[in-house]
C-alpha cells in the first residue's frame, strides 16, 4: 500500500492530498529514509512523521485498503 493511502486509512493525517504534500516536503520517513507519496509500506516499517509540534514515531502492523474509525488504531504502534 502506499504511504500517503495508508496515512489517510490510518486516520494520522485527515486526507490523502495533506499525505502527499507532506511527503514532498520531505516531511515523512520510512526506515529512516525520507520517502516519495508512491513508497510502498510494508508490515513492519517504521515511520517517522514530522509535524510542526514533533514527530510522531510508528510501526506499521497491518495493510487494509479500508477500516472503521474505532478500528484504525490497530494499523499501526506508536514508538517512543
Amino acid at each position: 500500500m502506499r504511504i500517503d493511502k495508508f496515512l489517510k486509512v490510518s486516520r494520522i493525517l485527515k486526507r490523502r492530498t495533506v499525505a502527499q504534500e507532506a511527503a514532498q516536503a520531505g516531511k515523512i520517513a520510512v526506515n529512516g529514509r525520507e520517502v516519495k507519496p508512491s513508497y510502498r509500506l510494508k508490515q513492519g516499517d517504521l515511520v517517522e512523521v514530522s509535524f510542526s509540534s514533533g514527530v510522531l514515531r510508528f510501526r506499521v502492523l497491518e495493510l487494509k485498503e479500508t477500516v472503521k474509525k474505532e478500528e484504525a488504531s490497530t494499523l499501526y504502534e506508536i514508538v517512543g
